[in-house]
């Protein structure tokens, strides 16, 4: 047998493959990177099978209308804990829609399953400026969440969660009850209870065998959001109306004006976003200790076709009730009108801006009354004229006594004139003797102002009562489409600021009224004033607020609702027609000229004040010479 012989090369063979075999698994190891994405992969593959044991032990199932789980990774799992270990609600085996629609007799109600809060809401009776269908609620324009604290440490958003929907009748009302279940008697429920032709909602928001899961030393919070859609043809005309209204303080009743801000409100019965013909209001049985509420205007640019006016958002701690969630509510989504709203005894009317103190008043029970009146017989563009007509006939003979006052001042004027020349050095002895003869011939500048200012509250209250007016929501007269917005008679190629683009004729004709109302006016008073230094500066003035006026209400109403604008051009031609009657047929200068002359010759009492302002200038005139003789 041959003997086998050490081999050098054999060895020196198999060291050179050992190495090469060494170095390739040295330059093929794992970097950092990929051994900690490997070591990430089998945790994943735990948690996995974890999670599908978990699914197994699912206490509820879920109702058959849901949606698929193919979402199920980003959606997660209710995961609760309590004496007894987890409770796990699972979407594993939903299929199927995720909201439930009811309709009534005024909505279209859409719930959405995810969140359980309303995801539509469409008033059946009412459409916008372009006859699409007014919707509150629509395209997650809405957010209404409850957030609160777990003791197992966790923090539920009730908008992420699924909500389990049952329908019912309960005689002739439909109830919708939305549940957030934990276990079978485990839940959080919205409970909706819908009346036929009727705007309230019955609401409430409960739980149930939750008094061991949420953690009561945390707060739970109430967040109710809202973007208001554009359903005005004029976005700022209607952005000026739009706010939010509240209750608070058994009774009291406030807003926060067209303005953005945040205010914290204590002992809430109600909160109301409002826009304009439309609100949405959240009211409670029992008064909220404290809300903040913030709104913020989205309209950036009034030329732009824009789709929210805008953005309201309330936050309200809720207290628990022995553990649980116990809050009875009631939910207003419909139109701003008085009747309506009046009718539920809950101060809801206050949200319609009648104005505050007499001019709220009058239009309540003065405008409010005769308007309906007018209008339950008569096209509500005729009712507008006849009001307009009642109303100054009304105030008629304000304007007489008025006029009356000017035509006096106008007779006196030589005199006063003559007594100004000759005091011209010494003022307050013109004063004087000038309060002297006015008073000895029963005139006085303050005869005409009175008059006027007696007419200020129903001006103003009629200015707040026109923009207000649910019944005139698309109410057609003329050529005006809608009394509530403006009219158009054409459309310009361009925007003018503070105007707009479009021409409204309304506010034309009723400028020219206002323009010819105020030559009357104007040339009646400037020619009653006595002559003195400035006056020619001061007859100025007026002749630039003659033509300044109409300009202003020409440009200011071009948005403005075309009724408002109706009343006013209705208004200024009755008062024109009504002082043309005066100067003519009814005043008589002469007879004017001489009553005057016998009250200068009859002694004249002077009242308190007339004495009190004699003696006022009587020792301002000694002090004056006191201190002239001191001087020399």
């Amino acid at each position: 047998m041959e003997e086998k012989k050490f081999d050098i090369k054999t060895v020196i063979g198999y060291a050179l493959i050992f190495g090469l075999i060494i170095f390739w698994f040295y330059k093929n190891q794992p970097t950092p990177e990929e051994l900690e994405a490997q070591e990430k992969a089998k945790q994943e593959q735990v948690e996995a099978e974890k999670k599908a044991k978990e699914d197994k032990q699912t206490l509820v199932t879920p109702p058959e209308d849901y949606a698929p789980a193919a979402n199920l990774d980003s959606l997660g799992l209710i995961q609760l804990k309590n004496k007894l270990g987890i409770l796990a609600y699972s979407e594993t085996l939903a299929t199927g829609k995720n909201e439930t629609v009811v309709e009534t007799d005024v909505f279209k109600l859409t719930f959405n399953h995810r969140g359980g809060y309303l995801s539509e809401v469409k008033l059946k009776q009412f459409v916008d400026y372009d006859s699409v269908p007014i919707y509150i609620i629509k395209d997650n324009n809405a957010v209404f969440n409850l957030d609160f604290g777990t003791t197992d440490s966790r923090i539920i958003n009730t908008k992420e969660r699924y909500f389990q929907p049952t329908v019912s009748k309960n005689g002739e009302n439909t109830i919708v009850s939305m549940k957030f279940k934990v276990t079978e008697n485990k839940f959080l429920e919205y409970r909706y209870e819908l009346k036929p032709d009727d705007y309230m909602i019955d609401f409430s928001v409960k739980s149930q065998g939750l008094n061991d899961v949420i953690n009561s030393s945390q707060t739970i919070n109430l967040d109710w959001k809202l973007k208001g859609y554009r359903h005005a043809k004029s976005i700022s005309y209607e952005n000026r109306y739009t706010d939010v209204h509240y209750e608070y303080e058994g009774g009291k009743t406030d807003y926060t004006g067209a303005r953005d801000g945040e205010e914290v409100l204590e002992d809430v019965t109600w909160i109301g976003y409002k826009q304009h013909f439309f609100s949405s209001v959240l009211l409670t049985d029992n008064a909220f200790k404290t809300a903040t509420i913030t709104t913020e205007n989205l309209v950036e640019d009034e030329e732009i076709d824009t789709v929210y006016t805008k953005m309201f958002a309330s936050k309200i701690p809720l207290e628990l009730k022995g553990g649980e969630i116990n809050e009875s509510m009631d939910w207003y989504i419909g139109p701003n009108d008085f009747n309506i709203l009046n009718a539920y005894d809950r101060n809801l009317d206050e949200i319609v801006p009648f104005g505050w103190g007499i001019f709220g008043w009058i239009n309540r029970y003065v405008f409010m009354p005769l308007f309906g009146f007018l209008g339950g017989f008569m096209p509500y563009g005729i009712a507008i004229v006849v009001m307009t007509i009642l109303v100054k006939i009304l105030l008629s003979f304000v304007q007489y006594k008025q006029f009356l006052s000017q035509a006096k001042m106008k007779i006196l004027k030589p005199e006063l004139d003559a007594i100004r020349e000759k005091h011209k050095d010494n003022k307050m002895k013109a004063q004087q003797e000038t309060m002297a003869l006015q008073t000895k011939a029963g005139a006085s500048p303050l005869a005409g102002c009175l008059p006027a200012l007696i007419q200020l509250p129903v001006f103003y209250a009629l200015f707040q009562f026109f923009p207000s007016a649910f019944d005139l929501r698309q109410k057609s007269f003329l050529w005006a489409e809608d009394l509530s917005s403006y009219d158009t008679i054409a459309e310009l190629p361009f925007h003018i600021p503070f105007y707009g683009s479009h021409v409204s004729l309304f506010p034309i004709l009723a400028s020219i009224a206002i323009f010819f109302y105020m030559r009357l006016t104007t040339g009646q008073n400037m020619q009653s004033q006595p002559q003195q230094e400035g006056m020619p500066d001061m007859a100025k003035m007026m002749k630039y607020m003659m033509y300044f006026s109409p300009i202003m209400m020409l440009f200011f109403f071009n948005n403005y609702a075309s009724g408002l604008s109706l009343y006013y051009f209705i208004s200024n031609l009755i008062s024109i027609g009504i002082i043309l009657v005066i100067k003519n047929y009814i005043l008589d200068e002469d007879k004017i000229h001489a009553q005057i002359q016998e009250n200068k010759k009859k002694p004249k009492k002077q009242n308190k004040f007339q004495t009190k302002m004699k003696q006022m200038m009587e020792q301002a005139e000694q002090q004056k010479q006191l201190q002239q003789k001191k001087k020399k």
